[in-house]
This record gives C-alpha cells, structure tokens and sequence, in this order.
C-alpha cells in the first residue's frame, strides 16, 4: 500500500520536472538532451501524471479493504 503512494509522488515528481525542462526548452529556444520539439516534454508528462493518479486511486482501493 505504501508502495503505490511512493510511486505516485515518484511519477508526480518527474512529471514535474520534465514539465520545467519543456518550458526551459521552449524559453531558451535550444534542443535539451537532443529532443527537437517541446511537445515531447509534455506528451511524457502527461504519461507520467496518469501514472501518478493510477498509482493513488490503486492506494485508495487498497486503503478501503
């Protein structure tokens, strides 16, 4: 149970920081890490933030039991 809520902040928190590395890129108009469009940044966010609310609707499941 502890697991899913630690993997849900875990998978927050990158979402968060490949959000700001994507408004980085976009601001300083440069390629990070070789990826040419900003959209990236944000289509691997979004992956990351439906990860982080599966993992805590999991931990509710498993909190109501």
């Amino acid at each position: 149970m502890k697991l899913f809520k630690l993997a849900a902040w875990v998978s927050g928190i990158v979402a968060v920081v490949i959000m700001i590395l994507g408004f980085i890129a976009l601001i300083s108009n440069q390629n990070l890490f070789g990826i040419r469009h900003e959209a990236n940044y944000f289509i691997t966010a979004n992956s990351f933030f439906l990860l982080a609310i599966l993992c805590l609707l999991a931990y509710q499941g498993c909190k109501d039991k």
